[in-house]
Parts: C-alpha cells; structure tokens; sequence
C-alpha cells in the first residue's frame, strides 16, 4: 500500500475582517488591521493592554437557526459558520457528513469566556443557580466547538477537542493526518476558534505579555515590539485522504504533507530555540522536504520579546537566512486556539495568488532576530511549499508543511 497523502478540500474562516475565506483574502491583500483599541475595558482595574482585533458586527441569529444556536457561546458560533463554509467548498453532502467516515477535530483554549463571565456574575453575589438558563453548561464546556459544530452539520464520525491554546488548531490538523492514516476516518473536519474577551487578553497582561502600543502593535520581529494582541475567530479546514478526494470528485486546494510534534519541559512559559528547531526539522523529515525547498515560513511570532528572537533562530538554523519570513498577528491579531488553521489559510491564499504578505507593523527589525529573513515588503514569487510554526505555553510545538497543488 501507497503511504497515505493528506489534502485540503475546503476551508471556513471568521475573523477580524468579516466571515469568510474570501473576507480574510481581501483583508491580507490590503495590508489592513484588525486591531483595535477596546475603550470598553477602560474599567477593568489593573489591565494596561488595552489592544484586541475582535470580530465585529456579527450577529449568530443571522447565520445559524435558533435549536442550534441556543447551546453556542460567541467562539462555537465563529466554528459553526466557518465549518459550514469549509463544508460547503469541499462539496460535501448531508449523507457523506452522517455515513460515520466524516469526523470533526474543533478545539479552543477553554470554554466561552464571556458566558463563564455571565455565568458567574450571576452565580456569585447570592450564590444562586435560579436564572441559569439549561444551554449554559453547553456553551462553557471544553469541547463545546467541537460538540456544536458536529450537531449543526449532522457530522457523526469521530469527535475530538485538542486544547493547547496557540497550538490547538494545528495540533487539530495533525491529529486529522494521524486518523485519516490509520484508516480511521475518510474525512476530518479541523481547526479552532476562540473570542476576544478582556479575561484572556489580561492572562498576556499578568505575564507582562500584554501589548500596549496603540498603533504599532502587534509588531513581530520589530525592535520596539512589546507583546500580544489577542483576536477571535474560527479557521476550519477540510481534510481527507487524496483517495477520497478523488473518488468523490473534490476540488483539491492543497497538500499537507508533515506535521511536527514536540515537547519542551525545560519551562512552562520560557520558549526554547532547540525544542523549535527539532519540531520544524521533524515536519520536513515526515514532508520528505528538503530545507531548500521551502518557499516561506509562516511564523507563529506573537510580538514578544523571547518568543520572536526563540523562533527567528530556530527557523535560521533549519532553513538558513535566505527563506522569507513573515507573522500575520499583525492583520487579525493572535487568535489563539484558530491562529494555526487561519494562518493555513492565509499560505494557502498566498500558495494561490504566488505572494508573500509581510508582517505588519515590522519597522526595525530586531538584530536579535535578523538572523532570519523577515520580510518588511510584499514579495511576488511562487510559493510551492510552506512551513506553517505554531507554539504555546506549555513547552508545545507544532509545524506542519504545506504544498501547493500542482
């Protein structure tokens, strides 16, 4: 037997720049931001970040039906419409959801935040449970993405949750590889999501991560950089085997063709340079891709201090100094549990139109991190292969290599 070949066959997203793949194309092209300042945490004692690229103006009674929407937080409802767009581009029907080979593989870094808010809100000052309504344990629990967008799309295959914050949606991604591998599944339905809310910007705050800058960040690479930007939305991805593509006539966007998966316990929170070049070196090796044939590296860097100078080295080591460079925090801020699925869309985008976004807000680039080549301009040149980084607290990282398909 032939080893087996992974494709994309649909993708959803909802971001800072509206729902839709088509919405965060438009969005990169335009060099724009999301980011903006959130004057309604002018309250919150203590939290000097101040920064966040949410999804605005969207509106679930809009796009989903009230007997699902009733058990959705905000994040559940950004994973629903962008798994129905993901669904609807790889062609697939009613039956082939519900045969029992299709699965969903949505996670978020915990349950809805601003329903936990609600909820405890209410709970704490009387220490009732009258008013909690029966839908709210639905929307807080862990794998609340996951559970709604299955029974919105009548998916009855595998259902999984992986949680681990900034690595969540690629580690989906690889998870989807290793079942549709061992025959497990035809079909993965993967990705992640998660919502703008003051709670999870605050945790970046205590950890002096918390970017301030109004303007200027986040600002990747850049020598003044001071920290993250949270943002929400969902990237959802349709996976399959190349077998099963074929044998239904699917459109195949792209091949994801290596996943890297490595542990670093030297510290919970410190990043480590060594840990990110063996999960890259691992990714190629799996890919059967050399380290000159990568096209760009869509880095995972967030803006701060260590986090950027660990990865730009770690990339310079394994690909040497020549290979672009760019982080796309700066566009739709770091969306969290949805950043490695969304930036796969962003590569694909660029795979398809053969550019190479820059990362906004790099003015200077830091001489720390100049030891790899971080792109301050768009670049027009064709992109075959990408190396997609994704790294979390925690001592997790993820790549994955991707390959336009010829």
């Amino acid at each position: 037997m032939p080893p087996t070949r992974f494709v994309i066959t649909g993708m959803g997203a909802v971001s800072a720049f509206g729902i839709g793949v088509q919405s965060l194309a438009d969005g990169l092209r335009r060099g724009a931001s999301g980011v903006r300042v959130m004057d309604e945490w002018t309250a919150i004692r203590g939290l000097e970040s101040r920064l966040a690229a949410p999804v605005e103006d969207f509106d679930p009674k809009e796009h989903l039906p009230r007997t699902h929407r009733r058990t959705m937080g905000p994040m559940a409802a950004y994973a629903a419409v962008a798994a129905r767009e993901a669904v609807e581009m790889a062609g697939l029907g009613e039956e082939e959801l519900a045969c029992g080979r299709a699965g969903v593989i949505i996670g978020s870094t915990t349950g809805s935040p601003s329903v936990y808010e609600d909820f405890y809100r209410n709970y704490l000052p009387d220490e009732t449970v009258e008013d909690v309504r029966s839908g709210t344990f639905f929307r807080i629990m862990g794998h609340t993405c996951a559970a709604n967008v299955s029974q919105t799309l009548g998916i009855t295959g595998e259902q999984w949750s992986p949680s681990s914050a900034c690595t969540t949606s690629t580690q989906a991604i690889g998870l989807a590889m290793l079942l549709i591998g061992s025959g497990r599944q035809d079909i993965v339905v993967c990705g992640g999501a998660d919502e703008v809310h003051p709670t999870v910007t605050m945790i970046f705050d205590v950890l002096g991560a918390g970017a301030k800058r109004e303007g200027k960040s986040p600002a990747p690479f850049d020598r003044g950089r001071d920290g993250v930007v949270c943002g929400g939305g969902a990237g959802v991805l349709v996976m399959e085997s190349l077998e099963s593509a074929r044998r239904r006539g699917a459109g195949i966007i792209a091949e994801v063709c290596g996943f890297g998966h490595v542990t670093d316990t030297g510290h919970i929170a410190n990043p480590d340079a060594a840990a990110m070049e063996a999960c890259i070196s691992q990714a190629l090796r799996e890919a059967g891709v050399s380290p000159d044939e990568v096209d760009f590296v869509s880095a995972h860097a967030t803006g701060t201090a260590a986090g950027d100078v660990a990865e730009a080295r770690a990339i310079a080591r394994v690909l040497g100094p020549e290979t672009p460079v760019a982080s796309h925090k700066g566009h739709m801020g770091h969306t969290l549990a949805a950043a490695g699925a969304l930036e796969t869309i962003a590569a694909v985008i660029m795979m398809r139109e053969g550019v190479v976004f820059p990362t906004l807000n790099l003015e200077e680039t830091d001489p720390e991190c100049a030891v790899a080549n971080c792109i301050t301009r768009q670049v027009e040149t064709a992109v075959n292969t990408v190396v997609k980084n994704s790294f979390a607290l925690g001592g997790v990282n993820t790549s994955i290599v991707l390959k336009r398909w010829q």
